[in-house]
C-alpha cells in the first residue's frame, strides 16, 4: 500500500510490538504526530515537560520492561535536549530508538531555522545513527535501528527524518520481525574448556557480575554457575539484582563505595571470574594494584572490552547466557569451603554500619527494602543517595535498579522511574533523588501527575551537593565551594504546585508512615528527607588508591587520633 513517511514510521513501530512513545512534538515532526494521533488507540503516547525526560523515560522504561524504549523530539534544540539521554543509554548499554525530524533536504546545510545535524552530534554516543532523506530507504532504516539496538551489546540508536520524507508518499509492504538470536559467532569451545580448566585449578575464585548479565537474561545461569564454582560473587553498580542481594554468597559491590567484604575478597582471590562486566575504573581503583594476585578470565559480548582496561588472561566472547549455558554442562561440583568461610568472616568483621536511630540515606533505604519487601522498582539519580541505595536495599531480581552508573547523570531518575511504572505497572516504583539532583528535573513531576503515574519520589536533602561536598570534605580541606543549596525553596511546595502529594520529614518514624500513605494513595508522591549535610558514604576508596585500601568512619576516625 502506499502511505506517507510518518504512517511508515508508525506502521514500523508497530511491527516492532512497540506500546509506548516518550516524546515532545514541535514543527519538523509535526507529520508524525498527526500520523501517531491516528493509532493513539496502539501506541501510547507520553508527552514529557522536557525532551531530556523523554530520553530517561524510554531509556527506563527498557531498563525495567528488557524491550527496545522510544523517544520522540523534534529538529534543533528538540533533537539536542535529547543528547544527555542517549549518552546516558549508551554508556550503560540500554536499547533505545530516538526519532527525531529535521528540516526539509533543500534546507539541510543552511543554517535553518531549527537546524542541527543531530546524526553527527550522536554519533559518539550510540551504536548507529542515520538521516533519512529517502522515503524508499525509510522503512528498512527504521528496522534496522531497532535490530542494532538490541542485537549483540544493546545500546541507543538515533533515526533523523527530513520533513519532507515525512510528507512523501511511497509503497510500504508490512514485515514480520523476526527474534534477534544471542550472539554467539565468537564464542569457541576451547575458550570454555580452557576456563574449566582455569576454575578447577582454583582455590580462591571470585565472580564479578556486571550489567552484561541482566541484559543478557542470564540470572538463573548466573546462580547454578556460582553454586558450581562454590564462589563468592560480588557486583558493580549495574550488575544488581542479576545475583540475589540475600543469597549466603553475595558479598555486595565492588569498587569505589564497594564492601570490604567485597574489595578484600577480590584483591586477594586467585581467580576473578568477571561477567558482562566492563572494569570500570569505579570498580577497580588503582588498575596497577587490582586483583594482583588473580589470573583473570574476562567473559562478554564486546571483544572491544577484554583487556581494555585491566588485561585478561583468558577470556570467553559471546553472550553470557550461552556462556554460561555451556560452562554449566562443562563443570563438576567444585567445594571451596576454607575460602567461603574466609570470606565469611569479612562479612562479620566489616558490616555497612550506621545510625539506626536517626533520619539518614542508608536508614531510610533499610526501611524502604522492608516496608516494600524488596519487590520495588528502584530508581536513582547520581551522588550519595544512589550509593546509599546500591548498598542498602536487597535487590533480588535483575531489571530493579535504574541508576545512571557509566555517565552518572544528575536528573535522571524521575524521569527512567516514569518510563519504569509505564512499562510495569504491577511494580512499585521509587525514585531516590538527591535535592540537588531534583532541581535538574523536578518539571517531569508534572508528567506523573498529568497521567497519574504513581512514582514515589525520595528525596534525600542535606542541602548541599553531597557526594562533591563529601570529596571536598576529605581531600579538598573543607573548602565547600559552590556545593552549599541551602536557599528558599520549599520542596513540599514546588511538589503541590505540580500536582503530586508531598510530605516533609525529620525523623525515621515520620518517613515509615510517610511511605505506606504514599504507597496506600497510589498517585504521584514526594517525601522530602531532612538529613545531615556531612552525612557521608562509607567504606570508600581514596582516588588513586587500590580497593583493598578502603576505609570507612572507623578508620578515618583511628588516622584522625593519630594525626
Amino acid at each position: 500500500m502506499k502511505i506517507n513517511g510518518s504512517e511508515i514510521i508508525v506502521e514500523c513501530l508497530k511491527e516492532q510490538g512497540v506500546d509506548t512513545v516518550f516524546g515532545y512534538p514541535g514543527g519538523a515532526i509535526l507529520n508524525v504526530y498527526d500520523a501517531l494521533y491516528k493509532h493513539s488507540d496502539e501506541i501510547t503516547h507520553v508527552l514529557t515537560s522536557h525532551e531530556q525526560g523523554a530520553a530517561h523515560a524510554a531509556d527506563g522504561y527498557a531498563r525495567a520492561t528488557g524491550k527496545v524504549g522510544v523517544c520522540f523530539a523534534t529538529s534543533g534544540p528538540g533533537a539536542t535536549n535529547l543528547v544527555t539521554g542517549i549518552a546516558t543509554a549508551y554508556m550503560d548499554s540500554i536499547p533505545v530508538v530516538a526519532i527525531t525530524c529535521n528540516v526539509t533536504v533543500p534546507l539541510l546545510g543552511k543554517d535553518s531555522f531549527q537546524e542541527v545535524d543531530i546524526a553527527g552530534v550522536a554519533m559518539p554516543i550510540t551504536k548507529h545513527s542515520y538521516i533519512v532523506k529517502d522515503v524508499k530507504k525509510l522503512a528498512d532504516t527504521i528496522r534496522d535501528a531497532f535490530r542494532i539496538a538490541k542485537e549483540g551489546r544493546p545500546g541507543p540508536v538515533l533515526v533523523d527524518v527530513t520533513k519532507d520524507v515525512t510528507a512523501n508518499v511511497c509503497d510500504y509492504v508490512k514485515k514480520e520481525i523476526m527474534p534477534i538470536k544471542r550472539k554467539v559467532t565468537d564464542l569457541k569451545d576451547e575458550d570454555i574448556l580452557k576456563a574449566v580448566d582455569m576454575i578447577k585449578a582454583s582455590k580462591k575464585p571470585f565472580l564479578y557480575v556486571g550489567g552484561g548479565v541482566i541484559l543478557s537474561d542470564a540470572s538463573n545461569e548466573l546462580r547454578e554457575f556460582a553454586n558450581l564454582v562454590d564462589a563468592p560473587v560480588c557486583d558493580s553498580l549495574m550488575g544488581k539484582g542479576a545475583f540475589s542481594g540475600h543469597d549466603s554468597k553475595y558479598t555486595g559491590m565492588i569498587g569505589m563505595h564497594g564492601t570490604k567484604t567485597s574489595n578484600f575478597g577480590v584483591s586477594e582471590c586467585d581467580l576473578l571470574i568477571a561477567i558482562g562486566a566492563r572494569f570500570s575504573d569505579r570498580v577497580t581503583g588503582n588498575a596497577k594494584k587490582f586483583a594482583r594476585h588473580a589470573k583473570i578470565l574476562h567473559i562478554d559480548v564486546d571483544p572491544a572490552e577484554i583487556n581494555k582496561n585491566i588485561h585478561s588472561d583468558a577470556s570467553i566472547i559471546g553472550d553470557a547466557k550461552e556462556v554460561l549455558t555451556r560452562l554449566n554442562k562443562e563443570l563438576t561440583q567444585q567445594n571451596h569451603k576454607e575460602w567461603i568461610d574466609h570470606i565469611s568472616e569479612y562479612a562479620s568483621k566489616y558490616p555497612l554500619r550506621f545510625n539506626k536511630d536517626t533520619l539518614n540515606g542508608p536508614n531510610i533505604m533499610e526501611h524502604i527494602d522492608e516496608i516494600t519487601k524488596g519487590k520495588a522498582i528502584i530508581a536513582t539519580d547520581v551522588g550519595q543517595h544512589q550509593m546509599w541505595a546500591a548498598q542498602h536495599y536487597k535487590f533480588t531480581n535483575p531489571r530493579t535498579l535504574l541508576t545512571s552508573g557509566g555517565l552518572g547523570t544528575m536528573g535522571y531518575g524521575l524521569g527512567a522511574a516514569i518510563g519504569a511504572k509505564v512499562g510495569r505497572r504491577d511494580k512499585v516504583v521509587i525514585n531516590i533523588a538527591g535535592d540537588g539532583c531534583f532541581r535538574m528535573n523536578m518539571n517531569e513531576l508534572a508528567t506523573a501527575t498529568r497521567y497519574n503515574i504513581p512514582v514515589i519520589e525520595i528525596i534525600f536533602n542535606n542541602q548541599v551537593l553531597g557526594m562533591v561536598r563529601q570529596w571536598q570534605d576529605l581531600f579538598y580541606g573543607k573548602r565547600y565551594s559552590a556545593t552549599v543549596l541551602d536557599d528558599q525553596v520549599d520542596f513540599v511546595k514546588v511538589s503541590e504546585g505540580l500536582g503530586a502529594h508531598a510530605v516533609r520529614v525529620t525523623t525515621i518514624e515520620e518517613f515509615d508512615n510517610a511511605l505506606k500513605e504514599s504507597l496506600s494513595l497510589n498517585i504521584p508522591c514526594v517525601i522530602e528527607c531532612m538529613i545531615g549535610k556531612d552525612d557521608k558514604v562509607f567504606p570508600m576508596v581514596s582516588p588513586g588508591a587500590a580497593i583493598s585500601d578502603a576505609f570507612d568512619r572507623e578508620d578515618l576516625n583511628k588516622r584522625e587520633k593519630q594525626a
